[in-house]
This record gives structure tokens, C-alpha cells and sequence, in this order.
């Protein structure tokens, strides 16, 4: 499945290093922090060359100019490489070069995950690998510990910066679709133009992947061995099912009134269900808004929503449901419900991007849309949003920020999408209309508006001849000659450049 997750931290790079401070590659003389240099036939790493184009979504018809990346993948056993998600995306061709000879091969992207950030590619080239050691799995990473992070220097050399292990927690990968464990490391790490994915190694092991870098503060966040072993699991099956989720919102306990409300009995333990999305794990095994989760396969819950991880220490509990269990594991949930003990057994899923009102990503496909009169409509995605810039919750129309952050309330009931103006194309048809944008359709010749394809059907029946649009905002209406609109249809394709009017998934 090559489709299965990209928030950005003010201020902190999130394509780690590739947008840093261009320092020059060439370095005739290593940093304090490289603990010595050895030539990478040496070690388990190869060079990884990606070329691509991203969808444009401003003109959803068209693509972004090409793109060219360059990083460094981790060799795995089976002939596999493992590197971040954001690396490939998008990508029109891969390819694995051995550093220590220049040699090069394709490679094909076998399984993507965008949620938990991870790659896996294999060479064309079945002895491609041969000669490196693959990596196995350090899974006993804590905090003190000490990291090292391996690049590359242009003539081969592998340059070591080590770093320490400052907090374990949960954090918002940039797909930003549930809370992910993490490392957080100090690390003195500089620029180097293979730098897009970094390995951190413990004693010869893979501990973890550069997820992002702040090269002011010298503080990385990483992807750990935990999570990237349970995307191994799962890869190895024959369909890549992703990692699973509950289909809740929950607030701590900490308030004494809210859990005399909720009827719990003061001890102060567990999480209060604020809401319980339509159609997911949680709502399917009965869990429901008012209920406070003490409990989690044995685990408990505290006011904060934390547990004592065996090896972790205390972490949110999120961690025992995607990071811990897989997707058709039967999860017992302990709560209280009025006061009242209840175990309840959810059975795991995974939620796909096309489940969501307003997908959290839309990578590796192209953006659909319907061009009607010179109106172009489409479906809101935070891949459309993502195209204001790093700042998109600042810059983008609010109105669409607001729908994606509260989707799972606005539109309780799901299995839907939103459908927008998104833009107007100056055409005959359109005189007037030209400063309209950025609006909810509500209707289309008096029909609901739930997906592109309802708008193209809707688009079938004019009222009285004429295509009538209704907005969630002003104008409120539009109307179109259904006429005009079929007159002008080709020369429309033809001023624009538009390879076709409409694109439906």
C-alpha cells in the first residue's frame, strides 16, 4: 500500500536539515563533535536520491516544479532500506547509491506510512546491498542515554555526532494525526547535504530516525526503534494495514466538579470522553461521551491521561493504543460510566485518509476538482490548506482552518467531504463573480453537497437553465447559465491551458 502521513513546529525545521543553513558540504576538517570517520562500506548506510513533483492544489489541475532530494537511507535486513516518508513523497524516482563507490541502482518504494513517517524501499538490483551489515533494532532506549547520529561526507567518510536522550513522550508527527512516541534529544549536529534522514545509532543498532531539527537550540525530535519495529511488523504482512486508533477526544480528570459530575469516585484516575467519533473502534464497541477511561489493557490511567510504561516511565496513553497494539487486537477498555465499572472490548482499526471530512493528507495522488463556467470547486483537504506555507493555520481562510480543527464535531455524523469555491476563472460567464473565493457549497440546483461527485451529478439538472450554487457565505447564491457554460466549455479548456475540466477520485 503505498498510501497510508505533515505538521510543522513554528520555528523548527521540519524537512530536517534540507532548508537549514546552506553550509558548504565541503569540510576540510571535522567538527569536535565527530568522534573519528570511517568509509561507509563500513557501515550500514547508502545514499538515497529522490526526484519528484508535488501536486499543485491552487490549480489542482497541474503539478509544482520538479523537485530533487538527497539523504541517507538505514540498511535493514531482507535487502530493505528504511527512510522517512517525507522523503519520498511524491516521488517520480528513486534511487540508492553505495557511498563508498558511487554505484547506483532504482528502487522501488515498497510501503509508506505518512502517519508514523516511515519508508521502506528496495533496490532493483538484488545484490545491490551486499557487503553491508544491516541493522538491527536497539529497543531499549531511555532517557540519558546517548545517541549518535551518522552522516555522510561527500568523499564517503561517515562523520559521528553523539547526543543525549533528554525526555521520552508523545508528540504530533507532521502528518499531525494522533500523538506518536518520541525521543528528544541535545545534539550538536550540523548540516550536510545527505542530512534529509539521519540514522541515530546505539551501540551499532538503530534507535531511532531524525524527525525534525531546530538548529538554534540544537534540539531534535526522532522517530524511535518502538515505532519503527511496529512498522516493520506490520510491513512484513501481505496488506500494510497502518497503525490503529480509538476514535475519541478526551480532557484529564485534574477538575474535582468534573469528576463528581461524571460520577467518579474521587480518586482522581482516568480520562473523561468528550466525544466519540461516528463509525470508529471506540463507537462500534460502545464507548461513549461521559465515560472516563481509568484503564487501558491492564494499564492505569491517570487524571492526565498518563500510564507507567515499563520502560518508558510515564507516558500518555496513546502510546498502549498505537504504538503498542496493532490493527485487529481486541483492546479491553476499563471505565466508569455514571459511577459504574465497565470493561468494554474495542476491536482496533486503522482510519484511512479517505475517512476523514477534511483528509489530513492527500500525497502520492492528484487533487480532484470540477471546473463549471470558470467556477472550480473542490474538496478540502489540509494538503490545500498546507499551500499557505509553513504558517497555514495563521494564513490560510479561517473559515476552512476552523473546519479541519473541529471536523470531528461539526460533522458528527462523517462520511463526507467538503466541498469549496475554491477560485474564480475570468470567463464570460463569470462577470462579477471574480473576487469570490475561499467559499462552502452548501447546494447545487437545490441538491445537497456532501462530495465532488454530488456536485457533478447535481450539475445534470439546471433550474430553469440556469446552474444555481449555494454558499455557506456570501453572495449565498450563484447562479450560471447552464447554456453559456456548455457554449464556452472548450474555449474555457482551451485560454487556461486545462488538460480537462473536472477530475473525480
Amino acid at each position: 500500500m503505498r498510501k497510508i502521513a505533515i505538521f510543522i513546529l513554528a520555528l523548527v525545521i521540519s524537512l530536517p536539515l534540507a532548508e537549514g543553513k546552506k553550509a558548504p558540504v565541503a569540510v576540510k576538517k571535522l567538527p569536535p563533535t565527530a568522534r573519528g570517520a570511517v568509509q561507509a562500506k563500513e557501515v550500514s548506510l547508502v545514499r538515497v536520491n529522490v526526484t519528484g513533483q508535488p501536486y499543485d492544489y491552487f490549480r489542482p489541475w497541474q503539478k509544482k516544479a520538479p523537485f530533487s532530494k538527497r539523504a541517507l537511507g538505514a540498511v535493514l535486513p531482507h535487502g530493505r532500506v528504511l527512510v522517512t516518508a517525507d522523503l519520498v513523497a511524491n516521488e517520480n524516482y528513486v534511487e540508492l547509491e553505495r557511498a563508498e563507490s558511487g554505484d547506483k541502482t532504482a528502487a522501488t518504494v515498497v510501503v509508506v506510512d505518512y502517519e508514523s513517517n516511515l519508508a521502506l524501499l528496495e533496490p532493483s538490483e538484488k545484490n545491490f546491498l551486499n557487503g553491508l551489515q544491516p541493522l538491527d533494532l536497539a529497543l531499549d532506549t531511555v532517557v540519558g542515554d546517548k545517541l549518535s547520529a551518522w552522516q555522510l561526507e561527500p568523499t564517503g567518510a561517515l562523520v559521528v555526532t553523539e547526543g543525549i536522550v533528554t525526555t521520552i513522550g508523545m508528540s504530533r508527527y507532521p502528518a499531525d494525526i494522533a500523538d506518536f512516541l518520541t525521543y528528544r534529544l541535545s545534539i550538536p549536529m550540523q548540516y550536510r547535504d545527505n542530512s534529509y534522514t539521519v540514522p541515530l545509532v546505539k551501540n551499532n543498532k538503530l534507535a531511532a530516525l531524525l524527525l525534525r531539527f531546530d538548529p538554534r537550540t540544537q534540539v531534535m525530535d526522532a522517530i524511535p526503534a518502538a515505532i519503527i519495529a511496529h512498522f516493520l511488523k506490520d510491513a512484513a504482512s501481505p496488506h500494510y494495514q497502518g497503525f490503529p486508533s480509538l476514535g475519541i477526544s478526551f480532557f484529564p480528570t485534574r477538575d474535582p466538579e468534573l469528576r463528581e459530575y461524571a460520577g467518579e469516585d474521587n480518586k482522581g484516575a482516568g480520562v473523561y470522553i468528550t466525544a466519540v467519533e461516528p463509525g470508529q473502534p471506540a463507537a462500534k464497541a460502545g464507548l461513549q461521551a461521559g465515560d472516563i477511561v481509568v484503564a487501558v489493557d491492564g494499564h492505569e490511567i491517570d487524571k492526565n491521561g498518563n500510564y507507567v510504561d515499563d520502560l518508558y516511565g510515564k507516558l500518555g496513553f496513546g502510546n498502549l493504543i498505537n504504538g503498542k497494539a496493532y490493527v485487529g487486537d481486541s483492546l479491553p477498555l476499563h471505565i466508569l460510566r455514571q459511577g459504574k465499572p465497565l470493561t468494554i472490548n474495542v476491536k482496533l482499526e486503522h482510519r484511512n485518509e479517505e475517512n476523514y471530512v477534511v483528509p489530513p493528507y492527500n500525497i502520492d495522488e492528484p487533487p480532484s476538482y470540477y471546473v463549471l463556467g470558470g467556477l472550480i470547486f473542490q474538496e478540502l483537504t489540509r494538503q490545500y490548506l498546507k499551500e499557505w506555507g509553513a504558517n497555514w493555520q495563521k494564513d490560510a481562510p479561517q473559515d476552512f482552518v476552523y473546519l479541519d480543527k473541529f471536523q470531528s464535531e461539526l460533522f458528527p455524523e462523517g462520511h463526507r467531504h467538503v466541498v469549496i469555491l475554491s477560485q474564480v476563472l475570468p470567463a464570460n460567464g463569470t462577470i462579477g463573480y471574480d473576487d469570490f473565493s475561499y467559499l462552502v457549497v452548501k447546494k447545487v440546483n437545490g441538491k445537497e453537497i456532501e462530495s465532488l461527485a454530488d456536485l457533478a451529478e447535481a450539475v445534470k439538472t439546471p433550474i430553469n437553465g440556469f446552474h444555481v450554487i449555494t454558499t455557506e457565505d456570501d453572495p449565498k447564491q450563484l447562479e450560471l447559465s447552464a447554456a453559456e457554460v456548455e457554449q464556452e466549455a472548450q474555449a474555457l479548456q482551451k485560454n487556461y491551458g486545462l488538460p480537462a475540466l473536472q477530475r473525480l477520485q
